[in-house]
């Protein structure tokens, strides 16, 4: 996305949408994922922070489509494990659970990062780096 245009010629309109799709639909789901978490507040028997600024029934309905995405979540990625032909990882798919609070942690530090540092490049190092040659010995 550095080059939108270079990018709509490379991909054509229909992959160009595609991908800002895919993009924010990743980006939403993990930035909003602590919402979503909030909903089990209530079978443990406390009160939801939105109890009271959103309707009763509306907030019930929201409970119910987050759970519903949830059960959707597990079952996508059922599948997809399945259709790979990697059977043997479906019971893998329940630590995905784990998974995600790590990538909602990462989210937040690149929203953050974006908004404080936004030409900060946080880098992953790999391997060692020798900036003048390796070294001599002796």
């Amino acid at each position: 996305m550095r080059n939108p245009r270079a990018l709509w010629r490379d991909l054509g309109a229909k992959r160009f949408f595609g991908v800002q799709v895919l993009f924010l639909g990743t980006l939403s789901q993990f930035a909003l994922a602590p919402l979503l978490w909030s909903f089990w507040l209530v079978p443990l028997g406390m009160p939801h922070p939105l109890a009271s600024v959103v309707p009763g029934k509306a907030l019930l309905a929201l409970g119910v489509v987050f759970f519903a995405a949830e059960l959707l979540n597990i079952g996508l990625s059922m599948l997809a494990v399945s259709r790979a032909g990697k059977r043997g990882l479906l019971g893998w798919v329940p630590t995905l659970h784990l998974y995600y609070p790590l990538a909602v942690a990462a989210t937040y530090k690149g929203l953050l990062e974006l908004f404080w540092k936004p030409f900060y490049w946080d880098k992953t190092a790999h391997g060692a780096f020798v900036p003048h040659g390796p070294e001599r010995s002796g």
